[in-house]
């Protein structure tokens, strides 16, 4: 079983950056498209941003233009670059695969942005 590792979290001012990172375990994690996805409290997990094995990405509305999903096929990471931020992108932060596995949800990294 693949497992997702997420870090980079923490706590930033609107307008501040943070880059997210998430290791992959495993050898398939070069032929498959990976998500970041966020839940806030009281809602449900949403897709925030996608990207295929062959580098395509694709972004939630409210995040395009802010944030840029990449990936390092040879370290087995998918990143999230978060610019701009604000305090509606306060969440916890999930990688999984696109579409998402059941059971490859970690433990989420906790992003909170201070207004």
């Amino acid at each position: 079983q693949v497992q997702l590792v997420e870090s980079g979290g923490g706590l930033v001012q609107a307008g501040g950056s943070l880059r997210l990172s998430c290791v992959a375990s495993g050898s398939i994690f070069s032929i498959n498209a990976m998500g970041w996805y966020r839940q806030a409290p009281g809602k449900q997990r949403e897709l925030v941003a996608g990207i295929t094995s062959s580098g395509s990405t694709n972004y939630k509305d409210s995040v395009k233009g802010r944030f840029t999903i990449s990936r390092d096929n040879a370290k087995n990471t998918v990143y999230l670059q978060m610019n701009s931020l604000k305090p509606e992108d306060t969440a916890v932060y999930y990688c999984n695969f696109l579409p998402s596995r059941l059971m490859n949800w970690g433990q989420g990294t906790q992003v909170t942005v201070s207004s």
